[in-house]
């Protein structure tokens, strides 16, 4: 699905009666070409007649941070206690919405649930995401608070060496301000959470979500203990190795500490383990059996949102019904392109490259 027809399926749940034309002036084309997007939309079985009805579709439900991610990167080794020349870049990010944006883009409906400040940052997020295609109108925008942003520093690798985080906002976001959207999360085909929530959110979505799967990112180390009492309601956890180890007790030093560790999981309850190891791969586990995948070989240029990325493969995946180890090879392309990529999101991901990356899978087109 492109991301035009995206665009349009979005306008269209929002007003199944939209006129033609109207649906073309709020896109900035042509009312032909409005058209061609539409028989095309037909042909692929997402609109099923006129009137504009839609084909039903599982939506996901997306919980968790929204923010500005400011990166700060240099082509020679740190120094610290000093000034490093370099670049500095924004993009938009938040673990629940990376996720959302990443899965949109490969087709899923989506439907984000954060909070943001009513300033320049989160009406440029709110602007953003809508145009990959995520439903943003359960966002919350609060007119006294600041956006959350997130700050990362990156040595000549690539990859992150220190990062802090201002996400005071989302503690706003609490079982009070989430009770209206109680229906939007019962009636989900999937709910993906991360553990920026707070314990007052955390404990309403698990007290909402009966028989809905939830698949949680751990975030860190440090939030993945915000998630401990709930583990036996998860269904799909993927932390890395420090986040792990952290909430197991066991170590994880190496791929020969990975079963038992996934083991502890499956004992707390958890039906899917995904533990991302990063160049070593990911070992997954679940009643079906257990296995490693290597990680692809790809040239880093941006760490951050590879695990995003990650878990919005594996959150697809499980939508399409594809064994585990299809879904994490899956996975694992959506990372290698983010890896690959100087934004948080990589705005060329898609079924299409993916593809390229793992000829082997076959999937279907959401439907």
């Amino acid at each position: 699905m492109t991301q035009r027809e995206q665009e349009i399926l979005q306008l269209l749940r929002q007003n199944p009666l939209i006129p033609q034309q109207q649906l073309a002036d709020q896109l900035g084309i042509s009312r032909s070409a409005a058209a061609g997007h539409i028989m095309k939309l037909m042909q692929k079985g997402h609109i099923l007649g006129k009137g504009y009805i839609l084909a039903e579709t599982r939506y996901v439900v997306l919980l968790g941070g929204a923010n500005m991610d400011i990166r700060g990167s240099t082509p020679a080794s740190l120094r610290f206690g000093d000034s490093n020349p370099g670049q500095v870049s924004c993009s938009p990010g938040g673990v629940a919405r990376n996720i959302a944006e990443n899965l949109a883009r490969l087709g899923a409906d989506c439907r984000l649930l954060s909070a943001v400040g009513d300033d320049l940052y989160g009406r440029s997020l709110l602007d953003s995401t809508q145009r990959a295609g995520v439903d943003v109108r359960p966002v919350l925008v609060l007119p006294d608070a600041a956006t959350s942003t997130y700050l990362s520093i990156h040595g000549p690798d690539g990859d992150m060496a220190i990062a802090i985080n201002d996400m005071q906002v989302l503690n706003r976001l609490d079982a009070a301000r989430l009770a209206p959207q109680r229906e939007l999360v019962r009636h989900a085909g999937l709910i993906v959470a991360d553990a920026n929530l707070s314990p007052d959110a955390l404990a309403w979505l698990f007290a909402e979500a009966e028989q809905q799967p939830v698949f949680v990112d751990t975030v860190s180390a440090f939030k993945a203990e915000r998630i401990r009492p709930w583990l036996g309601r998860i269904h799909t956890i993927k932390p890395n190795r420090l986040e792990a180890a952290t909430l197991s007790g066991l170590p994880l030093a190496g791929p020969a500490d990975a079963p038992a560790v996934a083991d502890w999981f499956h004992q707390q309850g958890v039906q899917q383990v995904i533990l991302s190891l990063a160049g070593d791969g990911v070992f997954y586990s679940s009643a079906a059996g257990q296995g490693w995948s290597p990680a692809p070989q790809v040239d880093i240029v941006n760490a951050t949102g590879a695990g995003d990325a990650l878990m919005a493969g594996l959150a697809w995946g499980w939508l399409q019904q594809l064994p585990l180890a299809e879904a994490v090879c899956l996975a694992q392309a959506c990372a290698a392109l983010t890896l690959s990529c100087a934004a948080t999101n990589n705005p060329t991901l898609s079924l299409a490259a993916i593809q390229q990356l793992c000829p082997t899978l076959s999937y279907p087109e959401p439907s």
